[in-house]
C-alpha cells in the first residue's frame, strides 16, 4: 500500500463520488447500439413475473376447482398417519422413513442438549459456537459413512450449494446428472466451473464428454444421487466409480434420501452395491429425514473436512447447528444402528409398494425400491385433480408438477415409512386405481370446454 491510508479517499476520487451524489444527474446516454432497453417500474413486488405467475396459476386453479395441496397445518406427529384440521389422514408426505420422528430417546437426547447448552450454539463453531454434541454427532457419521470424517452444516440445501461453489472454479469442470437436486445445480452454477449434464444415469453419454472434455481443466467432479429424490432410481454407482477413476475426477454423492433406506444396515448407495464408503470422495447427507432432524453433512477424508471446516462460507459465516438438533441427529443414528429391523421394514414395504403398484397397472416411473415411488400421471391438471381427490378420501400426498419436473411428466410422489401398516399401502394403492381415471377424464372435460380454455387464454395473455 506504499504508506497510504487503506480507506482514505485521494481528491480525485472524492470529487467525483460526490459529483455522482448530486440532485441532478447529468443526462442519460443514449443506448448502444443492438442493447436492450428495459422501462423503469416502481419496484412494486407485485410486478415481479414470478409473483404474477404465482398469482394467474391460484386464480387459474380457482376457476377449475383444483384442490390446493400446499402447506397444511399438521397438528402432532407427522408420521405413518397424520391430522389435518381435526381429521386423520394416512400421510405419504413425509420424510420420517425409519419411524423414528418423536421416538423418546430422541426427545430426551434433545431435551438434555437443551437444558446444558441452551438452544442456540450462539456464534459460528469456528470462533465459540462449538458444543459437544457437534464433534460426537460428526465423528459417528464418518463411521457410518466409512469415511475418516465428517462436518455438519445447519441446512441440507447449503451443504451441496456451498460444497460445490467454494471447492470448484472457473478452471474446473463439474458433471452432474440431469436429475440432480436443485441445491447441487445451483452451486455447480455459482461455482463458475464448466458445466455439463448428462441425461439421467446415462454412463455413455458421461463417458464420452469426459473423453473429449476432462484435458481441457484443472480439477473435475462428477456429481450424482444415490437415491433421485423425485424418481426413486438409484445410481450405478459401480459403474460411475471405473469412469471417475479412469478420467481423474472426484465422484460427489448426494446421499439425502439413501442413507437409512438403502443397504441392508442404512449405510446408503455404497452399502446397497458393497462398496467402501472411502471410494466416494465427497459423501451428502441430510439430518432430516432418517436422522429426525435438520441440517447436512459432508463425510470425506480429514484434509476434506479440515479444509470445509476452516473455509468453506457456509459454515465458516453460518451460526452452528442447534445443540438439541445435533444430539437428536446422534441419538436417531444410535438407534440406526441399534434397530436394523428399522432398515428391513423400510425396504420390505418399498418392495411392496412398487409391486403392488405394477399389478394394478400403475406406472412408477424409474423407481427401483427405495422409500421414494412415484405414480406417474403426466398431465400436471390430472395430478393436481388426483390429490384433490385423495384428500378427500383422507390420503395426504403431494403432487410433483412443473417445473419441479417437465411438463408431461407430473406425478404423485409417495414417500414409504416403516411407520406404514401393508394394508396402508394396499387401501392407498386401490384408491389412486380407482380416481387416477376420473382425473384424467376431469381434465379432458376441462380442456375442451370453451369457457375454460378461454378463461385460461385471456389469463394467460393478462400476465
Amino acid at each position: 500500500m506504499s504508506g497510504k491510508e487503506p480507506f482514505r479517499l485521494d481528491a480525485e476520487t472524492r470529487n467525483r463520488l460526490l459529483a455522482s451524489l448530486k440532485s441532478s444527474p447529468e443526462p442519460r446516454r443514449p443506448p448502444a447500439a443492438g442493447r436492450r432497453v428495459l422501462a423503469r417500474t416502481p419496484g412494486r413486488i407485485e410486478e415481479i413475473p414470478a409473483y404474477r405467475h404465482i398469482m394467474l396459476q391460484r386464480e387459474v386453479s380457482a376457476k377449475l376447482g383444483v384442490f390446493d395441496p400446499f402447506f397444511p397445518e399438521h397438528e402432532g406427529l407427522a408420521k405413518g398417519r397424520t391430522v389435518i384440521g381435526g381429521r386423520e389422514y394416512l400421510n405419504f408426505s413425509t420424510y420420517d422413513y425409519l419411524d423414528l420422528n418423536g421416538h423418546p430417546k430422541i426427545n430426551a437426547a434433545a431435551a438434555r442438549a437443551a437444558e446444558l447448552y441452551g438452544t442456540s450454539a450462539g456464534a459460528s463453531r469456528l470462533v465459540s459456537g462449538e458444543r459437544p454434541p457437534h464433534r460426537l454427532l460428526e465423528r459417528a457419521l464418518g463411521d457410518f459413512c466409512g469415511a475418516e470424517d465428517s462436518v455438519i452444516y445447519v441446512s441440507g440445501y447449503l451443504t451441496n450449494f456451498t460444497v460445490l461453489s467454494h471447492l470448484f472454479g472457473p478452471d474446473d469442470l463439474i458433471v452432474h446428472d440431469a436429475l440432480a437436486h436443485n441445491s447441487l445445480i445451483a452451486g455447480a452454477a455459482a461455482s463458475g466451473a464448466g458445466r455439463f449434464a448428462y441425461p439421467h444415469n446415462d454412463l455413455e453419454v458421461l463417458e464420452g464428454y469426459l473423453a473429449e472434455n476432462r484435458p481441457k481443466y484443472n480439477r473435475a467432479v462428477i456429481v450424482t444421487e444415490g437415491l433421485f429424490s423425485m424418481d426413486g432410481s438409484i445410481c450405478p454407482l459401480p459403474e460411475l466409480l471405473e469412469i471417475k477413476k479412469r478420467r481423474q475426477c472426484f465422484l460427489m454423492v448426494d446421499e439425502a434420501h439413501s442413507l437409512g433406506a438403502l443397504g441392508p444396515g442404512g449405510r446408503g448407495v455404497k452399502e446397497h452395491f458393497q462398496l467402501p464408503g472411502a471410494d466416494i470422495d465427497i459423501q451428502m447427507g441430510t439430518l432430516s429425514k432418517s436422522f429426525c432432524a435438520c441440517g447436512g453433512f459432508i463425510a470425506g477424508s480429514a484434509a476434506l473436512i479440515d479444509l470445509l471446516k476452516f473455509s468453506s462460507p457456509g459454515f465458516v459465516y453460518s451460526v452452528g447447528m442447534s445443540p438439541p438438533l445435533a444430539a437428536a441427529a446422534g441419538a436417531a443414528l444410535e438407534l440406526i444402528l441399534a434397530e436394523p429391523r428399522r432398515v428391513a421394514r423400510l425396504r420390505r414395504l418399498s418392495r411392496l409398494f412398487l409391486e403392488e403398484a405394477g399389478r394394478r397397472g400403475l406406472s412408477t416411473g424409474r423407481a427401483q425400491g427405495g422409500p421414494v415411488i412415484p405414480i406417474m400421471v403426466g398431465n400436471s391438471l390430472a395430478a393436481a385433480y388426483l390429490t384433490g381427490a385423495l384428500n378427500q378420501r383422507r390420503i395426504n400426498v403431494q403432487p410433483i408438477i412443473h417445473p419441479v419436473v417437465e411438463e408431461g411428466s407430473a406425478r404423485l410422489r409417495f414417500c414409504i415409512s416403516a411407520a406404514h401398516r401393508e394394508e396402508d399401502l394396499l387401501k392407498v394403492l386401490d384408491l389412486v386405481a380407482e380416481e387416477l381415471p376420473k382425473a384424467q377424464k376431469k381434465v379432458e372435460e376441462v380442456m375442451t370446454g370453451d369457457e375454460a380454455r378461454d378463461f385460461i387464454r385471456s389469463r394467460s395473455e393478462r400476465n
